[in-house]
């Protein structure tokens, strides 16, 4: 089974940084793409960026591209997003998410997560 721990959510102000971790383990992620949501409270959890495990390919949604980066360390097993130029819409519970298989947008597509992480951003 894959376990995934994310790691790094706070409060910051609008303008601000943060980098999230997912530390994963349980299985060879050979193959994986691993993939970061977003949700907040009454709305659909949405994709924010996905990365592949082997080429280290990324993809970002459109709201976070040019302040968001995706990558990956293979010898810690570990996925980070580090978060700039932070707005209030930023706010959410953010989450890690892995699947063996090429990168997709739907969250339905994906088949295991982590617990999230609460980010919060105030103006």
């Amino acid at each position: 089974q894959v376990q995934l721990v994310e790691s790094g959510g706070g409060l910051v102000q609008a303008g601000g940084s943060l980098r999230l971790s997912c530390a994963a383990s349980g299985r060879t992620f050979s193959g994986a793409t691993m993939g970061w949501f977003r949700q907040v409270p009454g709305k659909e959890r949405e994709f924010v960026a996905s990365i592949t495990w082997n080429g280290g390919s990324t993809d970002y949604a459109d709201s976070v591209k040019g302040r968001f980066t995706i990558s990956r360390d293979s010898a810690k097993n570990t996925v980070y997003l580090q978060m700039n130029s932070l707005k209030p819409e930023d706010t959410a519970v953010y989450y890690c998410a892995a699947r063996y298989g090429a990168p997709r947008y739907s969250r339905y597509a994906y088949d295991y997560w982590g617990q999230g992480t609460q980010v919060t951003v105030s103006s």
